[in-house]
């Protein structure tokens, strides 16, 4: 079982910056690939970037790429989501979850709000 916590959402004006964390509980951390998803106002959930168990492969939405970047540290059971010239329509909720080896996302953290004023 993987338990997971974000942090460092917030309030950010349009082209700033901001990085979420993901903090994963467990001995098998390393052993899953991770992904960030978002769901804005009136929008379904979608996924945003996903990592693999060694960091080798990411992914990114189109939406996202060039802008933001996906990273882990399996020492310190974390992922993160470095997030560079936001805009508005980055405003969501955005969650971390984790894919077990060949699985689907089967954990998901709380979520943490970003908005992003123009």
């Amino acid at each position: 079982q993987v338990q997971l916590v974000e942090s460092g959402g917030g309030l950010v004006q349009a082209g700033g910056s901001l990085r979420l964390s993901c903090a994963a509980s467990g001995r098998t951390f390393s052993s899953y690939a991770m992904g960030w998803f978002r769901q804005g106002p009136g929008k379904e959930r979608d996924i945003v970037a996903a990592i693999s168990w060694s960091g080798g492969s990411t992914y990114y939405a189109d939406s996202v790429k060039g802008r933001f970047t996906i990273s882990r540290d399996n020492a310190k059971n974390t992922v993160y989501l470095q997030m560079n010239s936001l805009k508005p329509e980055d405003t969501a909720v955005y969650y971390c979850a984790a894919a077990p080896s060949g699985g689907e996302y089967a954990h998901w953290g709380q979520g943490t709000q970003v908005t992003v004023s123009s």
